[in-house]
């Protein structure tokens, strides 16, 4: 396949619209409920790492397309790695890589990313949103680690689970592979909230909206450190954030937006 037909293969499989300072990205595979196949893997790494550079993003928003948000990997091309010499062992090692690579390329990214989360968001796929800095889900989504019902514990989803929620409810839905609603995923802290179908796509803008309209290097000296201070003891944090604040401070528009409050008037930034 050459650089065209990938290119248009890729953007068949996730779609990509820029409005309003606003990247909303639509996985678009729903005859296999969106999942993490190897050509959705390399849609969304390839494009993350272009929004990364793209200055004219603030905000991302990822969301799926028919019955589901996500499904999670996919198990008819895990299924057909066994055929391999080594029963798939090589290309099971490479997929988990690619998957946790492409996982962390979302919270490396400058811009802030939002799930939009509907129908079902199961094993990779809860990863997935479980991952998104932010997330916003309709009220009858379903999520769940849940490979453990085929025998397949969901250990790389862990990763994700357990740094979004409490322990003791993360290891009950790893080992039992009991689905959540999205009221229990807002109390646990999976995602922000949970809202009617019919104003999730105008809520999910508006939470972008909200971020797009803050100053773009502000919210990426923020991003940063809001992953990078959470590895740390609370010593080490407020020593490192301390050193974030000044670097904040240091920047002229910064510099415009504290000035522009104390002068009651609105900051006037690029």
């Amino acid at each position: 396949m050459d650089a065209k037909q990938h290119a248009r293969a890729r953007m068949t499989i996730l779609e990509r619209e820029d409005r309003d300072f606003v990247a909303t990205l639509t996985m678009n595979a729903p005859e296999r409920l969106n999942a993490l196949s190897d050509a959705m893997l390399l849609a969304l790494q390839t494009t993350f790492d272009e929004i990364a550079e793209d200055r004219s993003v603030r905000a991302v928003i990822l969301r799926g397309t028919g019955k589901a948000f996500c499904a999670g990997h996919d198990l008819k091309e895990m299924q057909a790695g066994r055929q391999a010499p080594d029963g798939g062992a090589a290309y099971f090692a490479d997929l988990f890589t690619r998957c946790a690579t492409m996982m962390q390329r979302i919270q490396s990214l400058p811009q802030p990313v939002i799930a939009q989360v509907h129908g079902i968001a199961t094993a990779a796929g809860c990863q997935l949103v479980a991952t998104c800095d932010l997330a916003i889900a309709d009220d009858e989504t379903r999520f769940g680690v849940n490979g453990v019902n085929i025998g397949l514990f969901c250990s790389t989803p862990m990763v994700a689970l357990t740094r979004n929620i409490n322990r003791k409810a993360a290891f009950e839905m790893l080992t039992t592979g009991r689905f959540i609603n999205a009221r229990e995923a807002q109390e646990v802290g999976l995602i922000n909230r949970a809202v009617h179908a019919d104003t999730l796509e105008r809520d999910t803008l508006d939470l972008a909206h909200a971020i797009a309209a803050k100053l773009p290097s502000a919210v990426k000296i923020g991003k940063q450190a809001f992953y990078q201070q959470a590895q740390m003891t609370t010593a080490d944090a407020y020593v490192y954030t301390g050193d974030v604040m000044v670097q904040n401070m240091l920047k002229d528009d910064t510099n415009e937006g504290i000035t522009a409050f104390l002068e009651k008037r609105k900051p006037d930034w690029p």
